[in-house]
C-alpha cells in the first residue's frame, strides 16, 4: 500500500496535539545512515488520518510505500500508538527497509490440516496469531502456514519444532503456538475405551 505525508516542521505534544486536530497522525521514519548519507537519526512527518486506517487494519500488510514531500521510502511499521478509549491511531514509528537488509516483524499464523486430535474429538486452541520471523522483507510472506494434520490429542506444536525457508524465527522457542486440548466428550470416549479394552 501507499500513503503520502508531509514533514513536521515543529514537533513536541503540543504540535502533535494540533496536527490530530487537522486529522493528521505524527509519525516517525527511522533509519541508518550510510557512509554519512541517508536517513537522519528520525524524520518527523504527518500522514492523514484517513489514509492510515486501511494500512493499520489490514492484518497482511507489512512494508508501506511511503511519499514524504515527493521522497519515496519502503518502510514497515514498528510501533503503533491507539487511544486508550477511542482506539484513533495517536502515533506510528516507521523503519526503513531495503531489498538486502533483514527485518524482524510479525507474520500471521495459519493453521491448516483437520488434526488427528480433533478427529479423537479434542479441540484445536491456537496460543498465538503472529510469529516473529527475520529476513529480508521480499523474502517475508504474508502468513505462515502450519499444518496441524499429526497433531494428537494432549499435545502441542512449539516454535521450535517450526522451520521455514529463508527465515529465521524470533519469537522464543519454547512459545506454544497451538494445541489440542482434551474436551468431555475426548475424556468420555478414551475411557469407554481402557473399558472395552480391559473387557
Amino acid at each position: 500500500m501507499s500513503v503520502s505525508g508531509q514533514k513536521r516542521a515543529t514537533t513536541g505534544k503540543k504540535a502533535a496535539k494540533e496536527l490530530r486536530k487537522e486529522g493528521l497522525v505524527p509519525c516517525n521514519l527511522y533509519g541508518e545512515k550510510k557512509d554519512g548519507k541517508g536517513l537522519p537519526e528520525a524524520l518527523s512527518f504527518a500522514i492523514p488520518a484517513a489514509q492510515l486506517r486501511r494500512v493499520v487494519y489490514s492484518p497482511d500488510v507489512y512494508v508501506v510505500n511511503l511519499t514524504i514531500d515527493g521522497e519515496a521510502h519502503k518502510a514497515v511499521m514498528k510501533e503503533i500508538q491507539f487511544h486508550p478509549t477511542t482506539d484513533a491511531v495517536l502515533h506510528i514509528d516507521f523503519f526503513e527497509v531495503n531489498e538486502t537488509k533483514p527485518i524482524t516483524i510479525g507474520i500471521p499464523v495459519k493453521l491448516v490440516g483437520h488434526a488427528q486430535g480433533v478427529r479423537d474429538g479434542g479441540r484445536l486452541s491456537q496460543a498465538v496469531r503472529l510469529l516473529n520471523v527475520t529476513a529480508p522483507y521480499k523474502q517475508i510472506p504474508e502468513v505462515l502456514e502450519i499444518d496441524v494434520t499429526e497433531l494428537k490429542l494432549g499435545k502441542a506444536i512449539k516454535v521450535a519444532e517450526l522451520n521455514f525457508d529463508g527465515l529465521q524465527i524470533a519469537t522464543p522457542a519454547q512459545v506454544v503456538v497451538c494445541s489440542v486440548k482434551a474436551t468431555r466428550a475426548s475424556r468420555s470416549a478414551a475411557a469407554a475405551g481402557e473399558e472395552a479394552a480391559a473387557e
